[in-house]
Parts: structure tokens; sequence; C-alpha cells
């Protein structure tokens, strides 16, 4: 009996400190592209600005969890846009070779990385310190639509006069689709290296929607590679799950134009709780999406309202 107990607790030692490993290990990064522009490292964040000339417009792009920002650049090409790219906390800058410039007011955030509070702060940096026309579109996508929101309860004032595109967003009092239990996030870590190996797999397939566009394809299969490490994973999906809950829908009140896209057959987020709540946004536009999945950008570009030029 005692012999049992030991091996046991030998066994429990090393999945502890496996889990611990795991949790640190950091994934290799699977895209990146060169870029023309400026990067800007902003504490475990990157802030991306194109290249551009004579730019009449700002797009501020944030994607959602476990995304990078290629998800917007294809429908974002337009180089008379001036085009601002978000990195979240900890996750790889989807670019060649990087090399970051400097600036004093990059300022890490006083927020805990991984949480939306993080991000908001690194998004208002961007709408302060980057922007240099009149006419501003921030583009979130899922837990981006979520940071656009915080961003404008922490800073009012940046987002009086900006366009707000809320693109299947994490909402106030939304909900997931499938919750995940406790011991499954808990064994994350574990079941991370076994997603990387085939990201589009028969337990995930109906989440990602229609696959006959290649480049989405090809993003959705860099999906588990793009955090650095599954203990950013975890961070970001305990925090949206403490957001959505906590976050009255008086949030709202700080986003002054744009418009929420609820996809109808969305497999990451409860539709019909992302509509109620969408509902109580007063200067919001909804656009309904019949049928759409999660993500709308690469199926449904046609329902992104167009972006307005001075």
């Amino acid at each position: 009996m005692e012999s049992l107990i030991g091996i046991t607790g030998l066994a429990l030692l090393v999945i502890f400190y496996l889990r611990k490993y795991l949790l640190r290990k950091e994934s290799p990064q699977q895209q990146a592209l060169p870029f023309d522009g400026e990067l800007f490292q902003v504490g475990l964040a990157c802030i991306a600005k194109r290249a551009h000339s004579g730019a009449t417009s700002t797009v501020i792009v944030i994607p959602g969890f476990v995304e990078n920002f290629l998800y917007f650049t294809e429908y974002y090409a337009d180089p008379t846009i001036e085009l601002i790219l978000l990195t979240s906390a900890d996750y790889h800058v989807p670019v060649t070779r990087p090399r970051f410039s400097t600036a004093q007011w990059a300022k890490p955030p006083k927020a805990r990385p991984g949480s939306i509070a993080y991000d908001a702060a690194v998004l208002n940096l961007a709408l302060t310190h980057l922007v240099t026309t009149q006419n501003v579109r921030v583009h979130g996508h899922s837990r981006g639509g979520a940071v656009a929101l915080e961003a404008a309860r922490q800073q009012p004032a940046l987002f009086e006069q900006v366009e707000v595109v809320l693109e299947a967003p994490v909402l106030p009092q939304g909900l997931p689709y499938a919750p995940l239990p406790g011991i499954v996030r808990w064994c994350l870590p574990f079941f991370l290296p076994f997603w990387q190996q085939q990201p589009i797999n028969d337990r995930n397939r109906s989440i990602w929607g229609p696959l006959d566009n290649p480049r989405k394809r090809e993003l959705i299969m860099g999906v588990p590679f793009n955090p650095k490490r599954a203990a950013i994973m975890l961070a970001n999906l305990k925090d949206m799950a403490d957001w959505m809950p906590d976050t009255s829908t008086d949030i709202y009140q700080y986003v002054k134009r744009g418009a929420i896209l609820v996809p109808g057959n969305d497999r990451v987020l409860q539709s019909a709780a992302m509509l109620a709540s969408a509902r109580q946004a007063e200067n919001l536009q909804i656009i309904e999406i019949d049928g759409g999945s999660h993500f709308v950008l690469p199926d449904h570009p046609e329902s992104i309202p167009p972006l307005q030029q001075s």
C-alpha cells in the first residue's frame, strides 16, 4: 500500500512539473510576413504601423483570442489607409525579422498581461500617439471587440469621434458557445502539442465555418502557434470568462458610432447572448449575418460597413 502511495505521489509530482514546463515552453512561430512600416514594443505587446502616403483614414485592428493581425491585412490592403495593427501581450509578432522603433510613450500597461485591460491600454497608446487622420475606425474581432470596449471605458475622450466595428465580439453579458470545464483548462498545456500537430481536426471542425477560402485555412493552421506560451492562453481564457459576466452593458455609453456584427451560426460565442447584449448599445448599428460563422471578415466581407474616406 505504501509503495502504491509513493508511486502515485511520484506520478503526480511528475505531472505537476511537466505542466509547469509546458506552460512556459515557447511555441515556434508559424506565420510571419515582410512588413513595411514601424514596430513598437509596448511591454509584452506590440503595435505595428504600416507605411502609407497621403492617408485620409486610419484603421486600428485588434485580433481575437489566438489570432494575429494577418486576419485583417487582406481586407485593409488599400495603401492609402493608415493601418495600425495590434499584437496581444506575449503573442508572436507576425513579421519576418522584426526591428523595433523606440518611443518614450511606449510604456508597459499597469494591468496584468493576458488581460483585456492590458491590451486595451496598448490600443489607447496607439490612438494617442500614432493616429494622424481625423477619420478613425477601431475594428476588433472576437476578444478584440472586448478590447475596444474596454479601451473606450478606460479613456472615453479618445473615442468621441471614433467608429468601432465589433465583429463577432466578446461582449458584456455574453457567453461562450460551449464553456470549458475547469479541468479542461487545467489540461490545456498537455493538449496544446496535439492541437499544433493538427490545427483543423474532427473535434474543432465546426468552429471554423467554411474552409474553401485558402487564406482563411492558412490563418487557422497558424492559430495554435500565435500565443508564445500556453500560460498566456490560459490567462486570456480566464480573463474573458471573468470579463463577460462582470462587465455591465453600461460600457456601451463610451462608444458613439459604429456597428456590431452578429453571425447567426457562431460556434465560438453564443449568438443569442451576443445579440441580446448588442441591443443595449444605443449608439451602434446591429448587423446580423444569417448563418454566418464566427469569422465574418473572410466569410462575409460584404457585411463589414464600408470605410468612410474623408
